[in-house]
């Protein structure tokens, strides 16, 4: 996608990889001592090493620190932090434990539609029902309470309950949600005795100036302790998003708040099976919660570069926004945060038809006719689940701008044919 690598973190990394490096003086100091903490925490000295299932404590510390430094002083406690391979290990742990019962008492998760299809083939793997509630595409993706106590009242008829999932920045749908809403969310929660599950890996990617990430633990502590020391939250970060974008690395973590002990315990011996999430994984999470900091050698280096892959990316999601609602028959939404467009896309009865004559959803047959016809590879809507007679695709903002350009306007092309060919 064009995006150059955060050479901070790449260093850290080269320095832990190959400690031989360390005597360079091609490398800063700042990169040095957190290479050497990061392997003086080690076994062996090596990323090489098994960790603890928990992960590398020094790491966790660092990320308890950053969370507390994130929230304006909130607490974090070490013993909470686990570290993942990716966001989406630590998803999957959260549920394998939460999910329980049979016929009516089964476990019921909570997911948002449209949602990033990890959710439902987790709970589909695990048997447990899928319990869709529905965002506002007409209030740009807002989460409402009231949707959500329609979609509990009704599940509570076949299953039970258990989980709330909140994707915040929303992918596929990038959309923010307001701190009002999560208070909203929380209270809700705490009503009906969810667990709740807060996927954040999108935090710094937020580029509607109207916007702000507020992280669910923030505003649950806020809210005072009849909520804070109840309502029992699981909410994940990851390597693979934000402006570093090192997905290959799988690196992740978890922090779990006001878990019964017991139910702890489970945890730990949960995430032993698998030993340990990447060594390696573990040090690139260190970096990104533990950058370097004003005075130090890398600071307006680093600064620089996460200023101008953020910059970047705001610019791309405001052209993505702009040129697609151009195009008559689409419609977009604001590209709040993350890293998506999700547009809207008006679908012909004759097209409709004729996707029906190849046995394929709508949306599947409009981007299978722009594959074929552009060579872009784009996800339809139907992947993510939408509202019935509403037809989306996802498609990233990632490549460089002059790139996307090209692709934005083949996209506009090829709509407004397929739109003349199926009048």
């Amino acid at each position: 996608m064009g995006q150059q690598p955060i050479t901070f973190l790449r260093q850290v990394m080269a320095l832990c990889t190959y400690p031989n490096l360390l005597d360079s003086p091609s490398f800063p100091e700042d990169a040095k001592k957190r290479a050497r903490r990061i392997l003086q925490a080690c076994g062996g000295h090596s990323l090489g090493s098994y960790s603890a299932s928990q992960g590398v404590n020094c790491i966790r510390e660092d990320v308890a620190a950053y969370i507390t430094r994130r929230d304006g002083g909130v607490p974090a406690d070490p013993d909470n932090i686990y570290l993942t391979t990716g966001a989406s290990d630590g998803i999957s742990t959260i549920l394998k434990i939460l999910v329980s019962g049979g016929g009516k008492s089964r476990t019921g998760v909570m997911i948002p539609i449209p949602q990033y299809p990890l959710y439902s083939a987790v709970i589909s793997e695990l048997d447990a029902i899928q319990v869709n509630y529905y965002l506002d595409e007409e209030n740009c993706w807002a989460l409402n309470v009231n949707e959500l106590r329609r979609a509990v009242q009704e599940a509570k008829d076949h299953c039970d309950p258990k989980v709330l999932c909140i994707i915040n920045p929303g992918n596929p749908t990038g959309q923010v949600q307001s701190r009002k809403c999560i208070e909203d969310v929380i209270h809700f929660a705490w009503e009906e005795k969810l667990f709740l599950l807060a996927d954040e890996v999108y935090q710094d990617n937020v580029y509607s100036p109207d916007c702000r990430f507020h992280s669910f633990k923030k505003v649950l502590y806020e809210m005072g302790p009849e909520y804070s020391s109840n309502v029992e939250l699981a909410s994940f970060h990851s390597t693979s998003k934000g402006y570093m974008g090192e997905c290959g690395y799988r690196g992740g973590y978890m922090e779990v708040i006001n878990l019964h002990p017991e139910i702890k315990g489970q945890l730990v011996k949960l995430l032993s099976v698998r030993l340990c999430p990447p060594v390696s994984g573990q040090a690139a999470m260190d970096i990104v919660v533990n950058p370097p900091v004003a005075g130090e050698e890398s600071f307006e280096q680093f600064s620089r570069e996460k200023e101008s892959v953020l910059g970047n990316l705001a610019k791309k999601a405001k052209l993505t926004e702009d040129l697609f609602n151009q195009v008559p028959g689409i419609h977009c939404n604001p590209l709040q945060g993350a890293m998506y467009a999700f547009p809207r896309i008006f679908i012909p009865v004759k097209a409709v038809e004729a996707a029906q004559a190849h046995q394929m959803a709508p949306d599947m047959f409009y981007c299978m006719k722009l594959l074929e016809e552009t060579g872009i590879c784009v996800v339809p809507g139907s992947g993510f689940g939408q509202r019935e007679g509403t037809y989306h695709f996802r498609m990233t903002i990632l490549p460089p701008v002059e790139k996307l350009k090209t692709v934005l306007q083949k996209v506009k092309d090829f709509h407004i044919n397929f739109l003349e060919k199926y009048a």
